[in-house]
């Protein structure tokens, strides 16, 4: 008699990694937090290997250096002894992020497009047949379809193949979009003894690497504010600190709206990350600033600016990470004028809510 036979279940002990691969997950937070700063990580991961045991007699922190050289994870200057991050490091940081932010993503085959329900001239076919009419592309014609219909119609004996025959499969669109994402540098975002910088950059960093992976016809323009506004690059990501500056919110929607009327994507959308209100403009060469309350110079400056993108219909997604009633009215005043959206998130919720708008949150002008 065949069967099943039932054990006591024991788990196996360990994950099964080297010590490399250990000790290389907890270095790559570290790298992250400490703003690429490769000595003071190894410090940092020094200091945790004490309290922790994270090596033993057979493989020290020493040896993890030597690999992380020999595997290209860091150089070392050889005029300072100054050690640095890769390029190899700032990618692996980045594909890190992504796992862990939106490690329920799995990759597909189709890269680089979101779906729309508008049928027409696209890249993706469908299991939708038409007939055949002027001005249609002949790759869209189903030749084992048309056959079919051809046979149907004229019979077997002397193949003709006309116009009637023809039947077309219908194709999808693939929208592209552009999106801009703007990170709160403000001291506020490292004040009260929590670390706000450090959950933004990873979702900075997640989003990237899921746009240049899985989306690869989107654009993504990442955008840091503070007292002014300024791009950054991919590459400076992992490096990224807050600075002893104001909100100047208007400064970095000014600028996102400037990146957005350059791209060619019909759909364009902004994420915006903060965790305070606006208490900064500039006027002029000088800084207009006011950090108790909302002001009302500001704030109507910034109230104009988010007309503007609904008027050029570009949404703006607020992430905001903070959970002051007031901060909290300010962002549903300045969405409400948008007519975009806002989510009041935790820091531990903030990559999942990013990820799902994002999926969700298109514009569809084909």
């Amino acid at each position: 008699m065949k069967g099943y036979r039932f054990e006591k279940y024991i788990p196996k002990t360990g994950n099964g990694n080297s010590p490399f691969e250990n000790l290389m997950d907890v270095f790559k937070q570290l790298l992250t937090i400490t703003a690429g700063d490769v000595a003071e990580a190894l410090q940092w991961l020094t200091e945790l290997d004490k309290q922790y045991n994270l090596t033993n007699g057979d493989y020290g922190i020493g040896d993890f250096i030597e690999d992380l050289k020999n595997k290209g994870y860091i150089k070392e200057n050889p005029q300072t002894g100054e050690l640095n991050m890769t390029a190899k490091s700032e990618q692996t940081i980045r594909k890190s992020a992504l796992e862990e932010i939106f490690g329920k993503l799995r990759k597909s085959r189709n890269k680089g497009n979101h779906k729309t329900p508008h049928i027409g001239q696209g890249d993706e076919f469908t299991s939708e047949l038409r007939d055949f009419q002027f001005g249609d592309s002949l790759d869209q014609i189903s030749m084992t379809e048309s056959i079919k219909n051809a046979q149907v119609n004229h019979g077997l004996g002397d193949f003709t193949l006309t116009e009637g025959d023809l039947q077309i499969r219908e194709q999808e669109f693939k929208a592209q979009t552009s999106t801009v994402l703007m990170i709160d540098i403000s001291h506020s975002m490292i004040l009260y003894g929590e670390d706000r910088i450090t959950p933004a950059k990873k979702v900075a960093m997640a989003l990237a690497e899921l746009i240049t992976t899985k989306y690869k016809k989107d654009t993504l323009d990442i955008i840091v504010f503070g007292n002014d506004a300024w791009q950054i690059e991919l590459k400076d990501l992992p490096y990224l600190q807050v600075g002893p500056y104001h909100t100047n919110t208007v400064a970095g929607v000014e600028l996102a709206m400037d990146i957005l009327r350059r791209r060619k994507n019909p759909n364009k959308q902004i994420f915006m990350i903060t965790d305070g209100k606006p208490t900064c403009i500039k006027e002029g060469l000088h800084y207009y600033k006011n950090s108790f309350g909302i002001d009302q110079k500001i704030l109507n400056k910034t109230l104009t600016l988010a007309a503007q993108c609904r008027k050029l219909k570009i949404p703006i997604t607020t992430f905001m990470i903070a959970t002051d009633p007031y901060l909290q009215q300010f962002v549903r005043e300045f969405t409400e004028v948008n007519q975009g959206k806002a989510y009041f998130s935790s820091l531990r919720g903030l990559g999942d809510l990013i990820f799902e708008d994002y999926q969700r949150n298109r514009r569809k002008k084909i």
